[in-house]
């Protein structure tokens, strides 16, 4: 085996390491497993990184290269070739290779806000629109954007700051114009930016908007009503043809209605790097793993999405797509939907979840959390995922109150309108209003005893009693996982302690992911953030490609039967169901797929970071995708740096082993992967996703530039509410409209904002947590402030405002002060105007000067 081994892998090697060394170290490891012999090939990377060469010295630089990375090829190479001598099966690695003479190069567009495949703004990009959001930032954008107006006029830059209104208000009103009043009718913003996204030079920058779940729809519709808007309300059982016209235009806002209009063109998110080096000088706390921990992440391991899916590639130029459901029991055929339209090269999907597998794997979950004293967590994306997770959202609920569901769910709950999928709140909103006291105080006390018997549920909100399984929004994946991994594999229970978590995700396409990374932390301990490496992210999201896109295509099933997708009659995929099961299907086009591809060797080539597509060739969707970026690869131009192909939880060690080391590592991943990686990295590197800087080439060549991905912060809300402080940070604002000054040509003012943001940094201008610390609107003064300054040297109206603005900063702090600490009246949680301008703007004499 090893005269085998040496012989087929010695062209791999380079003479400064022999492989007969190699294979010595790589066969017993192996031996031990295959997770062991990858952290053996990762950990002997660090003997191989390349140390910095000085101009000129290309050829050492090009060995040292080689070296480091084919000594990482070889040893992955004999992963599957030890697999095929012990027998133990192994997942797939593909590695390719290519270096340059350019080593230690660094382009010029890598500085951390350069727009990927930037051009030239001179001509384009020159009205920057931005898009007023929800909550928290919404808030922020009062303070900030007469800031921007402001030196954006005093520049004489002819570029024009507008705004668009896509907050959930916003977007409720647009789709109601025949029972509003002609002055209480807005503007349709979303209808105008999915065109704007599709013409060139389109310049926006996209602030974190809420991703409205059926409650969350209800309170702003509510809201809206007590506000004279005659709105209707939300049919849950619509029973007329009306009732079905206000449910479709009341689905159009639900859930992640905003970014799959606007994403049109894939993503390209990065930390930073004044983020990065005032995260590592300041290092935020992360909580210890201790060698003990019982934290587990826990999924099915059959009936899921990853074992029924099923893929192909589009072979027609211009097919049309038709989904049947065949009957089981009559042999009835009824059409789903049809005239979907797809184009050659065009990669579909289709699979299902189980839910019989799924109510099994639930009910073993519970009563292992019990047995092993975790706190039980269930972690899905109801919010993006608005038909398919909000029915396992569900099945959780009703699997935790199994005793209940059981005595009173095919009678009392059907006439009490109870649905599972909208969380134990609604569930005891519902039994509270029953006017039987006998009938209502028995299912009280069933709920009351399932849950002291069950499994102790991990809480939202300890002091509120608000618990993981109260609401489908509550616990989104992407933002609660990270905090489990943040916080050493804990969450809080009812006490407010925290305790180790067995977290649920029941679907092993991405569960896999998180589960390797809590095995690696039990296994090696917490990060420090003042060593970690950074993991950037080139994200597969253009025309709503993978699961993001499948909602129009997600089916309940009412009985057993087929499901059949076909085109011109010719059958593609079909698959046998269950009633209750859910299937979807999505679709990737091969114009996002080659855009991709392209924008991930653009970052390879501006860096010279290893890229790792994230793929797993066990998986039909995966495995088509894997064909496409191997062939689209031969064609590419690598210039500096390697690129790996590998499946998520591989890749998932790969890149946590560069992180420890301190290297950087290039994340490039399909639109679900994106979502959670550009969480989950940057919570860990710098405390929160929305310091990231994510811009969005659109395929038009126009860009959204996106601030953060950690959501809308309505606990920020809270606080000001109840003591006029804001504690959102900006600084993604901030950095996204250096970038988006970039694009359009205004160079100068994007520098001088970076080095004002280095300078918010520097001193610690940042707001804080406290009532009694600086909060958002300081914090607006303050980079104003340092921005003025760094243009003051080139234009005399900014010296005249940097020194106005020096000369009054007490003044204008204390009267930011004076109405802090006492409640803030905003008129209105989804629906703000000029009382909010006007608590966010206390200042008169910064309104003045600005």
């Amino acid at each position: 085996m090893r005269q085998r081994l040496v012989s087929e892998h010695s062209d791999f090697m380079p003479s400064d390491r022999s492989v007969g060394n190699v294979v010595d170290e790589a066969i017993p490891f192996y031996m031990i497993g295959a997770a062991v012999m990858r952290r053996l090939a990762a950990s002997r990377m660090s003997a191989f990184v390349p140390q910095p060469l000085p101009q000129g010295s290309a050829s050492p630089g090009l060995r040292a290269r080689v070296v480091e990375w084919r000594a990482w090829a070889t040893l992955a190479r004999m992963t599957s070739a030890c697999a095929a001598h012990t027998g133990v099966k192994d997942g797939p690695m593909r590695s390719l290779t290519s270096a340059s003479s350019t080593i230690n190069r660094r382009s010029s567009t890598d500085s951390g806000v350069s727009t990927a495949g930037s051009r030239d703004g001179a001509k384009e990009g020159k009205e920057i629109m931005y898009l007023l959001t929800d909550e928290a930032p919404r808030l922020a954008a009062y303070a900030l954007l007469p800031v921007f107006k402001a030196f954006l006029q005093r520049a004489q830059e002819k570029i024009e700051l507008s705004s668009r209104d896509i907050s959930l208000a916003a977007r409720i009103l647009a789709e109601f114009p025949e029972v509003l009043t002609p002055e209480q009718r807005v503007h349709h913003a979303m209808q105008e930016l999915a065109e704007l996204v599709k013409l060139p030079g389109t310049n926006l920058i996209k602030l974190p908007n809420i991703s409205a779940s059926i409650p969350q729809l209800n309170d702003a519709v509510r809201e809206l009503q007590s506000k004279g808007f005659k709105l209707p309300d939300f049919p849950f059982e619509p029973k007329t043809d009306l009732d079905a016209q206000v449910l479709a235009k009341y689905q159009r806002v639900l859930g992640s209605a905003v970014n799959p209009v606007l994403r049109e063109g894939n993503s390209d998110r990065r930390c930073p790097p004044q983020v990065k080096a005032y995260a590592q000088k300041n290092p935020h706390k992360l909580k210890p793993w201790q060698p003990d921990s019982k934290c587990e992440v826990a999924h099915m391991n059959e009936g899921d999405f990853f074992q029924n899916e099923k893929s192909c590639v589009i072979s027609r130029p211009d097919a049309q797509l038709q989904y049947e459901f065949i009957d089981a029991k009559t042999g009835e055929v009824s059409v789903l939907k049809s005239n979907v339209k797809v184009k050659q090269g065009d990669v579909v999907d289709a699979s299902f979840m189980s839910v019989k597998a799924l109510n099994a794997f639930y009910a073993a979950q519970i009563a292992a959390a019990k047995a092993n004293d975790q706190l039980l967590s269930v972690h899905l994306k109801c919010t993006m995922m608005r038909v398919s997770d909000p029915v396992l959202f569900g099945r959780a609920v009703e699997a935790y109150l199994d005793p209940v569901f059981r005595k009173h769910g095919s009678e009392t709950f059907t006439k009490l309108g109870i649905d599972s999928k909208y969380g134990l709140a609604h569930i005891l909103e519902k039994v509270s209003a029953i006017p039987d006291p006998a009938l209502r105080d028995s299912i009280q006390q069933d709920i009351k005893s399932a849950m002291s018997e069950g499994a102790s549920l991990a809480m939202v909100d300890s002091d509120a009693g608000i618990s993981n399984l109260h609401a489908p929004s509550l616990v989104i994946i992407d933002a609660s996982m990270p905090v489990v991994i943040r916080d050493g594999g804990m969450m809080y229970d009812s006490s407010g302690q925290l305790k180790d978590t067995r977290a649920l995700i029941p679907d092993r396409c991405y569960a896999t992911t998180y589960k390797a990374a809590v095995e690696y932390c039990k296994r090696n301990g917490q990060f420090s953030v003042a060593k970690m490496g950074s993991v950037s992210n080139v994200g597969l999201m253009a025309q709503k490609a993978e699961e993001y896109g499948s909602h129009d295509k997600t089916f309940i099933l009412p009985s057993a039967g087929v499901v059949r997708v076909s085109d011109g009659g010719n059958v593609l995929m079909e698959h046998n169901v269950d009633a209750g099961d859910v299937y979807r299907s999505c679709i990737t086009s091969k114009q996002a797929v080659d855009t991709w591809i392209e924008l991930a060797v653009e970052r390879l080539n501006a860096t010279g970071e290893p890229a790792v597509f994230w793929l797993d060739a066990d998986r039909a969707h995966d495995a088509n995708l894997i064909m496409m970026v191997e062939s689209a690869l031969k064609k590419e131009s690598l210039e500096n740096g390697s690129i790996y192909i590998l499946p998520p939880e591989e890749a998932m060690l790969f890149t946590l082993e560069r992180v420890k080391m301190g290297l950087n590592t290039i994340s490039v991943t399909g639109n679900v992967l994106r979502d959670y990686l550009t969480d989950l990295f940057p919570i860990l590197e710098v405390g929160t996703s929305a310091k990231m800087l994510s811009i969005v080439p659109l395929l038009a060549r126009g860009r959204v530039f996106e601030t953060g991905a950690g959501g809308s912060a309505p606990k920020h809300v809270q606080q000001l509410v109840k003591e006029n402080h804001l504690r959102w940070d900006s600084l993604g604002e901030y950095m996204a409209f250096a970038a988006s000054l970039e694009f359009a040509g205004a160079k100068e003012l994007s520098a001088s904002l970076l080095d004002a943001v280095a300078d918010v940094l520097e001193h610690r201008k940042s707001p804080g947590r406290k009532v009694a610390e600086i909060d958002n609107r300081a914090t607006a003064f303050y980079l104003a402030m340092y921005w003025a300054r760094r243009l003051a040297s080139t234009n005399p109206s900014f010296a005249e405002l940097a020194q106005s603005l020096e000369q009054n900063e007490k003044r204008i702090l204390e009267e930011i002060a004076a109405v802090k600490g006492k409640p803030a009246d905003l008129d209105g949680y989804f629906l703000t105007g000029a009382k909010a301008e006007e608590v966010m703007r206390p200042s008169q004499t910064f309104n003045t000067l600005l």
